[in-house]
């Protein structure tokens, strides 16, 4: 088999350059001092207390209401998931197949509630202008009841 040619590469790239606010700094001499700022000094200076704290006022200022009770039962999902592994380490997993099958169902509610939170969300109206809101639902509760249809069988 023959070596693969390999691309030639351009002397002009295609690239963008890297803006002048990112890359360079303004330096001012005062009395033989020279002191360098940029443009992101003022947002570093925030803890990451700070931080945490504003994207949380942001959250609850900007979400809708239906889109915060979906995050809460996703939120729900997490903790069961987390209880049902440390039991599993701590006490033991002898009905493996009961442990599969709990973790499972926890799993994959996680993921279907995020599918519903990603087409119900009103900042992804454009990406989904085919599915209304009753449809995503109705998906939900399909995929639920198949997902507990598996993991009932599966239990045995």
């Amino acid at each position: 088999m023959p070596p693969k040619q390999r691309a030639q590469i351009s002397s002009t790239s295609s690239v963008p350059p890297i803006p002048k606010s990112i890359t360079s700094t303004s330096q001012s001499t005062t009395h033989g001092k020279s002191s360098s700022t940029s443009s992101f000094s003022s947002k570093s200076n925030q803890s990451a207390q700070d931080v945490l704290i504003d994207l949380w006022n942001n959250y609850l200022n900007t979400t809708p209401q239906r889109v915060k009770l979906v995050d809460v039962f996703m939120a729900f999902l997490v903790m069961v998931g987390g209880l049902q592994f440390v039991y599993c380490v701590l006490v033991g997993n002898y009905p493996f197949n009961a442990f599969l099958s709990g973790f499972s169902a926890t799993v994959g509610q996680f993921v279907l509630t995020a599918s519903l939170r990603i087409q119900t969300n009103p900042e992804n109206k454009m990406e989904f202008r085919s599915v209304s809101h009753e449809r995503a639902f109705a998906d939900f509760v399909f995929g639920s009841l198949i997902l507990h249809f598996f993991c009932v069988n599966f239990i045995n």
